[in-house]
């Protein structure tokens, strides 16, 4: 039972916010408070540029990777793997240091896939990269590649319970980008 102290912890990993501490290290402002008001990667370029986005970026994909790497490392049976994996993600966002006002979780759902399985995290960041490459929109490409992460897992994985949170992650995903959504229909998302 004790391996079930792996979920809360996962959850407070994923409440560290990567934007908000970088912004703070770099002098930059508040990303809850300019831009998008989004703390996340693509807010924290806006205003701090793309070194700044950079290291928020892997930040985001780290807090995901690592609970879920030692839930793998701790042999997890699946069921408590997708725990962890789903913890991560919603520390992401509603973490509980930040007053529960976190990122849209595009970044760290890539670290929780990345850390279930290799091939996952590749194939879902190579869906990304041909979307971005084709439509030049961020939020298109990760609304794509959210969408193909359930199917991606079910088949490489054949694992129920992982296929069943990345369905849920999926949903979550599409739910926390329904103004890009908007703006993507009405064709005004840059």
């Amino acid at each position: 039972m004790i391996e079930w102290l792996q979920v809360p912890i996962a959850y407070l990993i994923g409440s560290v916010s990567s934007a908000i501490i970088v912004c703070r290290l770099m002098g930059l402002p508040d990303p809850r408070n300019q831009g998008s008001g989004n703390p996340g990667a693509t807010n924290v370029m806006r205003i701090g540029g793309k070194k700044a986005a950079a290291i928020t970026l892997a930040g985001d994909a780290l807090k995901g990777l690592i609970p879920v790497l030692v839930a793998r490392l701790l042999n997890a049976e699946s069921l408590l793997l997708a725990a962890v994996v789903f913890a991560a993600f919603l520390g992401h966002l509603y973490p509980i240091f930040f007053g529960f006002k976190g990122g849209k979780g595009v970044a760290t759902s890539f670290g929780v896939s990345l850390g279930v399985s290799w091939l996952l995290g590749f194939i879902t960041l190579a869906t990304w990269l041909l979307v971005y490459k084709i439509s030049k929109i961020s939020s298109l490409s990760a609304l794509i590649a959210a969408l193909c992460v359930p199917v991606y897992s079910w088949f490489l994985l054949k694992n129920s319970s992982l296929a069943a949170v990345f369905c849920l992650i999926s949903v979550i995903l599409l739910w926390r980008h329904r103004t890009n959504i908007r703006r993507l229909l009405a064709g005004e998302e840059t």
